[in-house]
């Protein structure tokens, strides 16, 4: 992934989007956010100041699941947060994270409210770095309180202490989140920590988790004297991801099944004949697992001649190709289950008995006898015995 490189003399970026989110949480600034709409079952809990303070620029909440355990990055107001709590419900958790008090201190202000109207409390607004998820800086500025750093000596304390709570407490730990969530934020994040940032959201999601993310991207690259405006980079436009690059980023991750949700036709800004516009991207982590030949196929519906799959897999459209049991898995699941028939062996062949698949050769077509067995010899007639409709010949 090319990633825009900042020259020396870039102004505090990270400061500057601090100040005017802060700002923002006071007084509405129009031009942070698109329109999005939302459910209103879901806003009918969220107090006005929250609604009136939330920036964004789509909607990655409606990807959410009862019980499930989600991280919003960037919470800001609140907002997604609130609507999360109420899709998850009461068995489910929701953990907010920002790195701006004055957001924070909104969301925590109302979190009350909107427990007491739901009827439950699954919310928790913490305080880090998107790009450091496992530093509790909540934490962090309570023990600067108590042990201000003035030596040397107290610098080495302090730096024993943050390494202490990133390895042995993190604020989010591996493998414990269902679902990511983020809503035009991930552009804020400097230029040469956004890699740290994918690998930590692919660090915190399970087996099988997935990540739904809306930001803004742009259709060319930013120009250097772009990439250094304050104002353009707090609004969410000079640290855009161009638009392939914002997709290889998740890949280089480890993750797949990347599918674009939404994609605003008409671009949001532009600036010197750049577009940049919002999409929802849907991305899972998972793919664990031998090879084994345990006798699936999978059949491509079309309408394409043939498809490549994240693995470099093709499947030529009607072809019954022979697959392992992991990527049959893989196949029988959202977002590729509507593409495929799925062809089962008649008996099933546990993982203990199955030879290694070969993954890496080219296309191999599934005989049906090996499916279906080499000594099947059923014989059956009208369908079973049983007329297929009322016109059945």
């Amino acid at each position: 992934m090319t990633q825009p490189q900042l020259a020396m003399g870039t102004p505090d970026l990270e400061r500057a989007v601090l100040d005017r989110y802060a700002s923002a949480s006071e007084e509405r600034e129009e031009c942070l956010c698109c329109p999005v709409d939302y459910d209103p079952e879901y806003l009918k809990v969220i107090p006005e100041e929250v609604l009136v303070r939330d920036y964004g620029c789509g909607n990655p909440t409606g990807h959410i699941a009862e019980g499930e355990t989600v991280l919003d990055l960037g919470s800001g107001s609140g907002k997604a947060c609130f609507i999360a709590s109420q899709l998850v419900g009461a068995k489910g958790r929701v953990i907010g994270v920002d790195f701006n008090d004055s957001m924070l201190a909104l969301a925590r202000k109302h979190q009350p409210t909107v427990a007491n109207r739901v009827g439950y409390s699954n919310v928790a607004f913490k305080k880090a770095k998107l790009q450091d998820l496992r530093l509790d800086r909540d934490r962090l500025d309570a023990h600067l309180r108590d042990h201000p750093v003035s030596s040397e000596s107290d610098l080495r304390q302090l730096e024993a202490f943050i390494h202490g709570l990133r390895e042995e407490e993190p604020l989010v730990p591996a493998g414990s989140i269902d679902v990511v969530i983020s809503n035009c934020v991930l552009n804020l994040v400097r230029p040469e920590e956004k890699a740290q940032l994918f690998s930590e959201i692919h660090r915190v999601l399970k087996e099988g988790g997935r990540a739904v993310i809306s930001d803004i991207v742009c259709d060319e690259p930013v120009p250097e004297h772009l990439q250094q405006d304050p104002e353009l980079w707090s609004g969410c436009i000079s640290g855009a991801f161009q638009e392939e690059e914002f997709l290889a980023a998740f890949e280089n991750a480890g993750f797949w099944g990347l599918t674009l949700l939404d994609r605003q036709e008409m671009p949001w800004r532009t600036v010197e004949g750049i577009e940049f516009r919002s999409v929802t991207l849907l991305a899972l982590k998972g793919r664990t697992g031998p090879c084994l030949d345990q006798k699936h196929a999978v059949i491509y519906r079309g309408p394409f001649h043939s498809v490549r799959d994240d693995d470099d897999h093709v499947y030529p459209r009607g072809a019954r190709v022979a697959v392992c049991g992991r990527t049959f898995e893989t196949l029988s699941r959202p977002p590729y289950r509507d593409h495929f028939a799925l062809v089962t062996p008649r008996e099933e062949i546990s993982p203990a008995d199955a030879e290694p698949f070969p993954c890496d050769d080219e296309i191999l077509i599934r005989h049906p006898r090996e499916t279906k067995g080499e000594d099947y010899r059923s014989t059956t007639e009208n369908g079973n015995g049983a007329c297929c409709g009322p016109d059945c010949c």
